[in-house]
């Protein structure tokens, strides 16, 4: 049987698809990138805001439109199973969230003419498949490992926990033998996924683990970067900062959604409340010369223009190195769902384009202190005139580039240093040396 993948969402979903399709490898089915040849197309979905929804959606309508047996598994599924087969008839199956090991009995199910089957639980927990060898879909410099899954926050606006269950990690071994199978293929660096890494360790081992998570996968000799992702502002603790500030092969960046800088937004976004600035300095203190990433929602219910112009100062005031800007997202099922006053789609739009455009200007200046610097980046792959690359403030698909002329052979996951010549606000560009 030949079996395509299409996915949808985070780095998190990613991971899950590629378990799905090692399962499906295990039963000796065919896997293909290309649903025109397939005779099953599994549609593995997000539904973290609405535009996910929908562009999820169009890919289960085109693969149904053209003829494939579908199955629809993640997140949608999870959210709207009876809604979804309502609406999409044509159907043939669905696997929800934490249902991952189900996906080989549902092929097998629908290859044998069956109209219809679902696994889709109706209390997800989220357990990882540890036997289970992933098919990589991308095999590059770079590979994700997902630490943990699952939420124990309640966000007011996010809907994950619903979706996924209480928050679960792995154990060390079992992520430390990945990353060594991963660094023996030629993965030169390892991104640390969960929906929180923070958490990490704390459901398993009765403490906060990441510190010592980070020390194991140090010693990993074939390892050239460890990058973590989704850090959570009260656990971000001064001895994980002091952990990433002293390993050499951990990279000097830090991804910290934020999601609003303002006490009371912060209060009815169920977010933790302190002083951030702080936070934030303590940060550029212990790691000198560190990338610090976050992220934040603009036109959050109740969200005043005072109190986002205190965003704004904010970022002004903080001139993150990296940042990205989301529209508030209304979902059923979230606290925020139901609170008054809803913010205008025009007046959100408003906010998300004014830090932007702030953020644009200072992204460009911090990428001119690099003009004249040779910095150390990892090579991604080739174009006509040059080599691609990325350097350690620069997290895989979600932030800039390294483009670079090379007069010598480069190799993809080797780490070259680059003379930065030229920059624009997001990507620098300069020559290997």
């Amino acid at each position: 049987m030949k079996i395509a993948l299409l996915n949808h969402g985070c780095a998190k979903n990613l991971v899950d698809a590629e378990l799905m399709l090692g399962l499906l490898a295990e039963k000796g089915h065919e896997i293909t990138m290309d649903d025109s040849g397939a005779d099953i197309v599994v549609v593995n979905t997000c539904s973290f805001i609405h535009d996910a929804e929908k562009e999820s959606v169009r890919s289960i309508l085109g693969a149904v439109n053209s003829g494939k047996k579908v199955i629809v598994t993640g997140c949608l599924p999870q959210k709207y199973k009876d809604e979804l087969k309502e609406a999409i008839p044509e159907i043939a199956g669905m696997a929800g969230t934490s249902d991952l090991r189900e996906i080989a009995g549902i092929v097998e199910k629908i290859a044998g003419e069956a109209q219809y089957t679902s696994h889709v639980s109706e209390n997800p927990d989220y357990i990882y498949p540890e036997a289970v060898a992933r098919r990589q879909i991308t095999v590059g410099a770079s590979s994700y490992i997902k630490i943990a899954d699952g939420c124990n926050y309640r966000c007011g606006y996010c809907i994950i926990p619903q979706l996924r269950g209480k928050y679960h990690s792995r154990p060390v071994e079992n992520i430390i033998a990945e990353a060594k199978s991963l660094a023996q293929k030629g993965v030169a660096e390892i991104v640390l996924i969960a929906q929180d890494t923070t958490s990490y360790g704390q459901d398993l081992y009765g403490e906060l683990a990441l510190p010592e998570l980070l020390e194991e996968l140090n010693k990993i000799e074939d390892l050239s970067w460890i990058r973590v992702m989704y850090a959570y502002p009260s656990n971000l603790t001064d001895e994980l900062l002091d952990t990433i500030a002293r390993l050499d092969k951990v990279v000097k960046y830090i991804d910290l959604p934020l999601q609003h800088s303002n006490p009371e937004i912060l209060h009815a976004m169920r977010r933790p409340v302190f002083d951030y600035s702080a936070l934030i300095k303590k940060i550029r203190a212990k790691i000198p010369g560190a990338a610090v990433r976050t992220a934040f929602i603009t036109g959050y219910p109740g969200e005043t223009e005072e109190q986002f112009n205190d965003l704004y100062e904010f970022v002004k005031r903080m001139r993150f190195e990296k940042m990205g800007v989301f529209e508030y997202s209304r979902e059923k099922n979230t606290y925020s769902y139901g609170l008054k006053p809803q913010i205008s789609a025009k007046a959100k739009k408003q906010r998300r384009n004014k830090l932007m455009a702030l953020q644009q200007g200072i992204s460009r200046e911090i990428n001119e202190t690099y003009i004249g610097k040779t910095l150390p980046c990892i090579v991604e792959g080739f174009t006509d005139d040059g080599v691609i690359l990325r350097s350690q403030y620069d997290a895989p698909e979600i932030d800039g580039m390294v483009y670079a002329r090379t007069e010598k052979p480069v190799v993809p996951g080797d780490i070259e240093e680059v003379l930065i010549e030229t920059v624009d606000a997001y990507d620098l560009f300069g020559v290997v040396v």
